[in-house]
């Protein structure tokens, strides 16, 4: 099977401007497994307002998040070939807010959260302490390879 991988971005946010389609496809490829030959992904940067409500529906938690992730199947793929479809929902105004609280790069901070929604859409997750670990880890070594700090680094200091 060709090497199929479609990345749609829709922006919806008044408020914040969005990085380059270009660096938003591909932070979101070098997050991907090399065992992903063919996926359908959707990024949608959206405003507070959208975000909260998100959050509120499918999470039951009243707040705009940074990055909300929809798998289309819950049975995520487990062997090669298998399409990946979701949706990365990403709240401009929270990663701006969290960069500046953070002292981070706003294009940094915008790589890390598409990189940790994308590795949420293959199946990662942090509910436990090893899975975090393993999960942040693996973001690590991206955003860096990508050419950005270490987005663990404070808080591992």
């Amino acid at each position: 099977m060709p090497n199929s991988i479609q990345i749609t971005i829709q922006n919806e946010s008044r408020a914040s401007p969005i990085p380059r389609k270009s660096l938003i496809k591909k932070w979101v490829r070098a997050a991907l497994s090399q065992q992903i030959q063919s996926a359908e992904i959707t990024l949608r940067f959206v405003d507070a307002e959208e975000g909260q409500t998100l959050n509120r529906d499918y999470r039951q938690k009243d707040y705009a998040t940074n990055v909300l992730t929809f798998t289309f199947d819950d049975e995520l793929p487990q062997v090669a070939n298998t399409p990946l479809f979701g949706d990365l929902v990403l709240c401009g105004s929270v990663i701006e807010r969290e960069a500046f609280e953070q002292k981070k790069p706003l294009l940094a901070h915008y790589c890390h959260m598409i990189v940790h929604g994308t590795l949420h859409l293959q199946g990662f997750d942090h509910i436990d302490e090893a899975e975090a670990e393993a999960m942040e880890l693996l973001e690590t070594q991206i955003v860096t390879k990508l050419g950005y700090d270490d987005p663990y680094q404070a808080e591992r200091e």
